[in-house]
């Protein structure tokens, strides 16, 4: 797929390709100009097998954003040296686990991490030593992993990348 602005999405490991988050954030990016993608992954718990299925997938965009909540925020940063994203948006990304620990690589400079600090699946340090170590904006709520209740707060976090995405 090849347009000019896409947001690919990529879901977390017990979720689906349009919850609650991704259908909110959606329609933020089609507000913006956006055409959005959301796979589904449901068929693998493996995260490896998930960036597979996205490279597959070879979204493509003058101005491609990926985002990534969960397992999904490790499929978009994994995906990020092949498919060269503008922008990578992570909400309480599942970063530095046993067996899937290797650090991305190719993280775009428009990079936001979203994390709550009540997290009881995702530890917050994982969130902080990724922004860290990519330079990368970091916004700590009060909130745990789903981040359902931060729908307003993502929205305006997702808008503004998407925005400095564009040049605005």
């Amino acid at each position: 797929m090849s347009v000019e602005r896409l947001v690919c999405f990529a879901h977390g490991k017990e979720s689906g390709p349009w919850g609650t988050k991704i259908t909110r954030l959606a329609e933020v990016a089609r507000a913006r100009g956006f055409e959005v993608m959301s796979p589904d992954y449901s068929g693998t718990h493996d995260p490896h097998e998930r960036v597979r299925i996205l490279l597959d997938l070879a979204p493509r965009a003058r101005h491609l954003v990926l985002v990534g909540s969960s397992m999904g925020g490790y499929v978009s940063a994994q995906a990020c040296a092949a498919l060269q994203p503008s922008a990578l948006f992570l909400m309480a990304p599942a970063l530095y686990f046993p067996h899937w620990e290797e650090e991305p690589e190719g993280i775009p400079e428009h990079c936001c991490v979203v994390h709550g600090w009540s997290d009881d699946i995702v530890p917050v340090d994982r969130a902080q030593r990724f922004a860290e170590r990519h330079h990368a904006e970091l916004h700590l709520l009060h909130s745990g992993h789903t981040l359902n209740d931060q729908l307003p707060i993502l929205g305006f976090l997702l808008d503004r990348m998407l925005q400095r995405t564009l040049g605005g």
